[in-house]
């Protein structure tokens, strides 16, 4: 589609915006949003014409692009046939969406609770944990983000958690492996996976395991830098939830889908958790999804036991016959083979060749369609391109960083001094290529910045 510019509409709805709608994690009269007018495929574009490249999918989302036509023409059939029903009832979209889930997780996660989004699948998750084991606490990461209601956002483990954290939430962070940073004086991959576990079970002695419902990961994290776990952590950290017995939560609500070239991330580490949330990807965002998948155990508790939670919207009809469409548009298309493919052969190669021609470049990481850079002013010393949390002045290069981009006809996402490479599952090549030179371009501002 052809961008078509009306700046008087787009004056029009940026009016509306300022006027009524109170955005989220901001300063409202700090922010400035663009009025989009239109989406398709990996592009968006505003009502003054200009399309930009979406290396950002949304918000790590719309793995299948904007608008594919499968999955809006199954919302349409779906809206024409039952716009909406109640939770308690058997509905065909409802099961079809669950038992196409249940098939492709790992282990023996074969019955799906139906959420609105990540953050409440996060809350239900600790809440089976808990009622599971007859524990409180939950572990979870430092460098982490797992929602932004109130107990997901405790269980958060980077800045935002900060405004609404409790401390009585029965939250312990701890230390996740991150060579690049490592807390633990690592050298190699070994050492910090050794380290890290060693860590985390001195973490569980100390806290007393006997408290102790879950232990909560990202199985790649996400918005924290796209940490990719050394071989091992994983499955260590599986074996000692085994040992203390304790609930071993994924959330793969970022990486699920297609996103790592895998199904689920939890397949690249040959990992199966009891429980594993969801969203995003499932349905790329088109109407608001997200879940819990049940391992046989968990699920065993609740058999003859009422589960005390749900919610209105849970499985909506809706939602969930853009989950079963989106699911067999991956299937069909290739989309989760096409994201391994280029993120091996395409971005992998590419970002490491940015690194060597860019000082600013600090490291590469990532997977599949699931890649950042890390920026520093200094590689020597890894000192971050910005300060830990910064605003204002002190971001300055990363927002001259990320001003450079979307000038250069590119959506990037950004957070703290990380650009983040993470376009739809169905972007090709020639489109990667495009993103790519003009993240090079965007690359050399940040460059000035640099010691």
């Amino acid at each position: 589609m052809t961008p078509q510019p009306d700046p008087e509409v787009g004056a029009a709805v940026k009016a509306a915006d300022r006027a009524h709608v109170f955005h989220s994690w901001s300063a409202q009269e700090l922010i400035d949003p663009l009025a989009v007018a239109g989406a398709e495929g990996s592009y968006f574009w505003d009502y003054d014409g200009r399309r930009f490249l979406d290396f950002a999918s949304g918000l790590v989302f719309t793995n299948v692009g904007y608008q594919h036509p499968k999955v809006v023409a199954a919302i349409q059939e779906q809206a024409a046939r039952m716009t909406t029903f109640a939770p308690a009832f058997a509905v065909e979209a409802r099961s079809e969406a669950a038992r196409l889930i249940a098939e492709r997780t790992p282990g023996d996660l074969d019955k799906i609770f139906f959420t609105n989004g990540g953050a409440d699948a996060v809350e239900h998750a600790v809440r089976m944990a808990r009622l599971h084991t007859g524990r409180p606490k939950v572990l979870s990461a430092y460098r982490s983000y797992h929602g932004g209601t109130q107990q997901a956002v405790n269980i958060t483990g980077d800045p935002r958690r900060w405004a609404s954290d409790s401390a009585a939430a029965g939250v312990v962070h701890f230390w996740a492996p991150y060579l690049y940073r490592s807390r633990f004086y690592a050298e190699t991959e070994e050492q910090e996976c050794a380290r890290a576990l060693e860590h985390l079970e001195t973490t569980i002695a100390f806290e007393g395991p006997s408290t102790i419902a879950a232990i909560i990961l990202e199985t790649i994290p996400g918005t924290a830098g796209i940490m990719i776990p050394p071989p091992g952590y994983l499955a260590g950290v599986r074996e000692l939830c085994d040992k203390y017995g304790i609930v071993f939560i994924l959330d793969e609500v970022m990486t699920g889908f297609g996103r790592t070239g895998e199904w689920f991330a939890a397949d690249l580490f040959d990992v199966a958790p009891d429980l594993m949330t969801f969203a995003k990807g499932v349905n790329s965002g088109y109407v608001p999804l997200g879940g819990v998948a049940i391992s046989g155990a968990v699920a065993e508790t609740f058999a003859k036991r009422p589960y005390p939670g749900g919610l209105t919207y849970s499985g909506h009809p809706l939602a969930c016959a853009a989950a079963a469409a989106t699911i067999g548009v991956m299937a069909e298309e290739g989309l989760v083979e096409n994201a391994a493919r280029l993120g091996a052969d395409v971005v992998g190669p590419a970002l490491r060749e940015l690194a060597e021609r860019h000082p600013c470049v600090g490291e590469v990481r990532g997977v599949g369609m699931f890649w950042a850079l890390e920026l520093v002013k200094d590689r020597q010393t890894r000192e971050p391109l910005v300060p830990y949390n910064a605003a204002g002045e002190a971001n300055a290069p990363m927002a001259a960083f990320g001003s450079a981009a979307k000038a250069g006809g590119i959506w990037p996402f950004v957070n703290m001094n990380r650009t983040h490479v993470v376009p739809p599952c169905n972007v090709s090549e020639a489109e990667l290529k495009e993103g790519l030179a003009a993240l090079d371009a965007a690359l050399w501002v940040a460059d000035e910045y640099t010691s």
